[in-house]
């Protein structure tokens, strides 16, 4: 990995391991709907004039139908999720058991009809993986918040599917384009249920929770995937993935260092754990990188953090 790559790898790193820290900061003052309002509106602010740019907007929006889904499932559905339960987790736990994602990806693949083979170490993996979330939830949470573990199972599980619909229905479509115009009309769609929902703040915000707010959408959302794209570039998408496992060692460290969040034995066991399932369940063995194309691009930033997850 030459000095480029590297730099861009740990911006991405920061990038998609703080979004954890900023919305726990935000749910703090505001409803979650209007935190995943506000990130929205500001990703797609960014985003949507350079798609406008490219000319990549008309072409996925006739795909219309699979990036409705592909909104909601990796948008609208899962952000909301993960910004309630932050309002009883703490950032580095939420980031911890997202990181599952891997793991339940081979249920997914099995359930729609695309199952993998799997080796000794994918099955290794699968173990590690169950092991570190018991650890996570049944030792560190201890089965006060299930609840808000509830709410992070179902972001993982939306997380997991996002990447079937963008693989099966639209891996052809530019990336920007997809994620400028998923950020839209998730903006679109928030709009009507914050105003029914009461979700508009009754005061002003601290400036703590409008640069959280801000960093959400510029940085976690719109850079991100800029940097992602950049990234994919220099080392191919093979080895992009490898992101993945550094964020929820980012997640935790700024958890403590800003918010004070107390490391456990068990965040460690679990932390461990989770990231050793994660790898070896998605071990294939030595190949070579793709060279990225259209078709790996939205896919890998379906992969990644769903959006700035």
């Amino acid at each position: 990995m030459n000095r480029r790559a590297l730099v861009l790898f740990l911006a991405l790193a920061v990038a998609w391991g703080i979004p954890y820290l900023l919305i726990k900061i935000a749910v703090e003052e505001l409803d979650p709907a209007t935190v995943v309002l506000a990130r929205s509106a500001v990703g797609a602010l960014a985003l949507l004039p350079l798609a406008l740019f490219r000319k990549q907007v008309a072409p996925v929006l006739r795909r219309w139908k699979p990036l409705l889904a592909y909104t909601l499932v990796e948008i609208v559905v899962p952000w909301y999720f993960l910004s309630s339960a932050e309002t009883r987790l703490p950032s580095s736990t939420a980031g911890l058991l997202i990181a599952a994602v891997p793991l339940v990806g081979v249920a997914v693949a099995y359930l729609t009809g695309r199952p993998e083979k799997m080796s000794g170490y994918n099955w290794m993996g699968i173990l590690a993986g169950m092991l570190g979330v018991a650890a996570l939830v049944g030792l560190d949470v201890a089965g006060s918040d299930l609840l808000a573990v509830a709410e992070v199972g179902v972001v993982v599980v939306c997380y997991a599917v996002g990447p079937v619909i963008v693989v099966r229905w639209m891996s052809d479509l530019p990336g920007i384009g997809v994620v400028a115009v998923s950020l839209a009309l998730a903006t679109v769609i928030y709009v009507p249920f914050v105003a029914l929902t009461g979700g508009w703040p009754t005061q002003w915000p601290s400036a703590a929770a409008i640069w959280s707010l801000i960093t959400l959408g510029l940085v976690c959302s719109a850079a991100a995937f800029l940097l992602l794209f950049a990234l994919i570039a220099e080392i191919g998408p093979v080895r992009s993935t490898t992101i993945t496992y550094v964020n929820p060692a980012v997640a935790i460290a700024a958890g403590v260092l800003v918010l004070g969040e107390r490391i456990t034995v068990w965040t460690l066991v679990g932390f461990v754990l989770v990231l050793a399932g994660s790898f070896l369940v998605s071990w294939r063995g030595p190949r070579a990188d793709t060279p990225p194309g259209p078709s790996a691009v939205p896919a890998l930033a379906a992969e990644g953090d769903g959006v700035g997850r």
